[in-house]
């Protein structure tokens, strides 16, 4: 996807002025100092915590599910942290657009970058396979600050937030592409590019299998079985971790998984699940939750989410 300017003319109508207040709210919060940033996220988290039914719900069916070892008050503390982290991760997101870079370099430890060195000295590309935290975009703002990282796009709803996010992705990564621009994006890493992927989230039925998640089976994703299989590049797994205390973030990268892909999509996803799995333990709150992970369902089996509301479409 080509660079573009950011065409602020065609969002003056007063339909945006909100969006332009958020924006200008996330634009100061990008120059306050760290632990402050932080602190206001986490309050942020906490409002939505108690405002957004719907999507507390989501998150406490997940956290039910997953977590079912737990006492319902420590799931619940669980469901309260991980909104104390969504909130902190729109504090990031502002960090991951407007922040300075000296600021960012101070924040990150990168653990395993051999093994992306290792693969590009080959000539092979490498598939950098990560999940949906919420620390994401602050990752690939982090790991780009010094190395080349393309990703895939998706664009939001609201046209406003969606331009300004594609202009700051777009000066973030080596490249980006739209989610259809699939034959780009195998190009890119045959041509030894590094290519960020996350493949953890329900996408449907459609070219994924039930494979079990955290106990329960869900709808997972093949791509990664076949973007290995047609660009030949090994899949380098990576988690991002924020710290405790203010410490900032630690991105770590794992050896190549081998023998990838296996016999069958099924083994494929199985293993990249437990993967995830693994990782998310570490620091549980800290995934995304609010993501309706088995929306899908096999056959017969009950919907575990209540009725998505109806949302106004901007005019």
């Amino acid at each position: 996807m080509s660079k573009q300017s950011f065409p602020w003319w065609d969002y003056l109508a007063p339909k945006f002025w909100p969006s332009w207040l958020g924006l200008a709210s996330m634009r100061i919060l990008a120059l306050l100092p760290y632990r402050l940033q932080l602190f206001i996220g986490k309050i942020i988290g906490h409002l939505f915590y108690r405002i957004a039914k719907y999507r507390r719900e989501i998150v406490q069916t997940n956290i039910r599910l997953c977590f079912a070892d737990l006492s319902p008050e420590k799931q619940e503390k669980l469901v309260l942290d991980h909104f104390h982290s969504l909130g902190i991760s729109i504090a990031e997101t502002a960090m991951s657009w407007w922040a300075n870079e000296n600021k960012l370099r101070k924040l990150v430890t990168i653990k395993g970058i051999e093994y992306i060195e290792q693969a590009l000295r080959e000539g092979t590309g490498a598939i950098f396979l990560g999940a949906h935290y919420t620390t994401m975009e602050i990752s690939g703002r982090l790991f780009s600050l010094d190395h080349d990282l393309a990703a895939s796009y998706q664009q939001l709803r609201n046209p406003l937030f969606n331009q300004v996010a594609l202009n700051a992705r777009e000066r973030t990564f080596h490249q980006i592409f739209a989610r259809n621009e699939i034959r780009a994006s195998f190009r890119y890493i045959k041509q030894n590019h590094l290519m960020w992927i996350a493949a953890d989230q329900d996408a449907g039925i459609e070219n994924s299998v039930f494979v079990p998640f955290l106990g329960h089976l869900a709808a997972t994703q093949t791509v990664a079985s076949r973007m290995a299989k047609i660009t030949k590049a090994p899949i380098i797994p990576y988690i991002s971790r924020r710290l405790d205390n203010a410490q900032g973030y630690v991105l770590e990268i794992f050896p190549p998984i081998e023998n990838f892909p296996g016999d069958s999509l099924e083994e494929d996803a199985i293993r990249t699940n437990q993967l995830i799995e693994e990782q998310i333990r570490k620091a549980p709150e800290q995934y995304l939750w609010v993501h309706r992970r088995f929306k899908t369902r096999p056959e017969g089996m009950p919907k575990l989410y209540s009725r998505k509301p109806r949302r106004a479409k901007m005019k």
